[in-house]
């Protein structure tokens, strides 16, 4: 395995490579959507960058119990140093920790951010009574409220429970008082506000607070690496598999960083930005993300120009 920034002949830091700052959503790009689990390949490159230098935060809907036990366990075993700090923004900015080679520190909660917890209660006791052949509750959840297929499901059978599912989450809302909204459907509570919304991926539903999102995720990565001292890059990579994941990139672009997107499911339509959008050709998911972290770790050893075309 190479060692990030340097190089294989003289062991001295490339000082010539770029130094680049990597937001990751979890779900497509770096685990599988299908087995929910990380290839060894990623997680020896995602190590390989961390140990370069190159700031790597997860920015992901996923609970910080799902990080701590498919990424950041496999990375410990994979020989991440005490002392080399990543950070994972989980819940879409509500929760967040960090950690290093010796283990994680205390995971931190925006209560401002939190479902009520009648309502999860709820959503619970229906999965339970209507929907737990396809679905279940994720117990792991300390913000948000989700539900997710089962790996043993077939995802269209899972798709076609959750429109039904969906529509009972609204519906529970409204009975909650709890003004709501699915997509361009809204149920204002009896002020008027909708406080919170159903967002559904291709294997889960997330039932959330309105000011959740990738963008606070990468205002969260921006002021962890400010609070423990590391210099921010001017130079960023985006990672997502969904619309909503352009977020990030679109906060970046605002606050004036050099950031390129990189899309691992452009199928679904790729969006005009004012900033560049990557892609691995016919490669998706975890496939695609593969490639984008071996051709990285090739630049951070200063093998590789550039990422515009993955080889």
């Amino acid at each position: 395995m190479r060692s990030g920034l340097r190089t294989r002949d003289t062991g001295e830091v490339n000082t010539s490579a770029a130094r680049i700052g990597l937001l990751l959503d979890v779900d497509g790009p770096v685990a599988s959507p299908v087995s929910r689990s990380v290839r060894p390949s990623i997680i020896r490159n995602l190590v390989t960058l961390a140990n370069a230098g190159w700031p790597v935060i997860f920015n992901t809907g996923r609970s910080d119990a799902f990080i701590r036990e498919q990424v950041m366990q496999p990375m410990m075993a994979a020989g991440l140093p005490e002392g080399v700090l990543l950070h994972a923004v989980c819940e879409k900015g509500a929760v967040w920790f960090s950690f290093d080679g010796a283990g994680p520190q205390q995971s931190q909660v925006d209560p401002e951010l939190k479902v009520p917890g009648d309502y999860a209660e709820a959503i619970r006791d229906l999965v339970a009574a209507k929907y737990s052949g396809t679905m279940f509750f994720d117990e792991t959840k300390l913000a948000m409220v989700s539900v997710e297929q089962h790996v043993e499901v077939d995802n269209a059978d899972y798709l076609t429970d959750q429109r039904r599912f969906d529509a009972d989450a609204l519906e529970q809302m409204s009975l909650a008082g709890m003004g709501g909204r699915r997509l361009e459907h809204s149920i204002p509570d009896a002020s008027g506000a909708v406080a919170f919304r159903i967002d559904p991926t291709i294997i889960s539903t997330d039932i959330e607070a309105m000011g959740v999102g990738k963008d606070l995720g990468a205002r969260r990565a921006l002021s962890l690496l400010e609070a423990d001292g590391t210099p921010v890059p001017q130079m960023w990579r985006t990672v997502g598999d969904s619309r909503t994941d352009y977020a990030m990139a679109d906060e970046l672009h605002a606050l004036g960083y050099d950031v390129a997107h990189v899309d691992v499911r452009p199928a679904d339509g790729v969006p005009v930005r004012p900033y560049p959008v990557l892609t691995a050709g016919s490669l998706i998911h975890d496939d695609a993300g593969a490639a984008f972290f071996e051709r990285w770790v090739a630049m951070a050893a200063g093998e590789a120009a550039d990422d515009a075309v993955v080889v």
